[in-house]
């Protein structure tokens, strides 16, 4: 783990997506986060000394999903799938698939594994499977703050994780996409899903992976814009926690009660085209039941 001493820092961003809004200040105190993304040989570790079962292990209760197809209660994970030609982006049911047996170990679903990935992110696992994996490692899940303080690494205004250049001299700092998203990868990076988690170079606080690769949880609810600016600086929010839990609800689907958490980073899908999510302002809410074949997470330990 690196530590990351506390500080003052703008929160957000009023350049790109509302959700991101308002700018304003907030302080952290100081606290110890995983260099990288937690990778699957360290989630395997966990797995072989507890027992535990991942969401997408198991399969779905009716009674939990009202009105779902009854052939599609079955253990599986969401896995990005690219379409063979130009789709409408506002349909991301065109390059996203349930699949059945998709899970950490599986990442692309039956008949695919891990073999060779074990200094990878681990994927496909849901707000619940990543809380048991930081409560096992005596850790915590970092707040939206805390996690985008970190991802800064030191540049407060700076547009990403190494300044304000995506690629300066032509060099990629993070594994994103690059190409016409969704169907159109040309892989200049050099990986089309997932890389190693130290493959690309750390940020100002020798963190690694804090942009693409895999989006990651944090502890926060979520809420659809930030808190206004403190009208005063002795009033600036210390260790901010995020939204209440009632609040996190998708209000374009009032009949799904399921919570969404903040998840931040982006991921090796984020495409100029489509997803300008690759900044440490960026964020995006995910239900608390969802695995994804591009989530995964790091972990937190506060000073006490």
């Amino acid at each position: 783990m690196i530590f990351v001493p506390g500080g003052t820092f703008a929160m957000g961003s009023d350049k790109h997506y509302p959700e991101e809004a308002p700018v304003h200040r907030v302080t952290v105190d100081g606290f110890w986060i995983d260099s990288t993304p937690v990778t699957n040989a360290e989630f395997r570790k966990f797995v072989d000394a507890t027992g535990y079962v991942t969401f997408a292990e198991i399969a779905p209760k009716a009674e939990d999903y009202p009105g779902a197809l009854p052939h599609m209660l079955k253990a599986g994970s969401l896995v990005f799938q690219p379409p063979s030609g130009h789709v409408d982006l506002r349909q991301w049911a065109q390059w996203w698939e349930f699949r059945f047996g998709a899970n950490w170990r599986k990442p692309y679903g039956r008949g695919s594994w891990i073999k060779g990935l074990d200094d990878h992110p681990v994927v496909h696992v849901a707000y619940r499977d990543a809380e048991a994996y930081a409560a096992w490692a005596g850790k915590e899940l970092p707040t939206e703050a805390e996690w985008e303080f970190a991802a800064r690494g030191g540049l407060e205004n700076s547009e990403f994780a190494w300044g304000d250049d995506f690629t300066p001299g032509g060099r990629h700092m993070a594994n994103t996409w690059q190409g016409n998203f969704p169907h159109e990868n040309l892989k200049l990076d050099r990986y089309e899903r997932t890389s190693p988690v130290r493959a690309f170079p750390p940020n100002g606080y020798d963190l690694y992976d804090m942009i693409g690769n895999v989006w990651e949880w944090t502890s926060d609810w979520y809420a659809p814009k930030h808190p206004a600016d403190a009208a005063k600086a002795c009033c600036i929010p210390e260790n901010p926690r995020g939204a209440r839990r009632e609040a996190s609800f998708d209000p374009c689907q009032p009949q799904i009660r399921i919570p969404r958490k903040v998840l931040k980073g982006g991921s090796h899908l984020c495409a100029p085209n489509y997803c300008r999510r690759y900044r440490p302002a960026a964020r995006h809410p995910e239900p608390i039941d969802t695995s994804t074949s591009h989530v995964g997470f790091r972990c937190v330990v506060r000073q006490t």
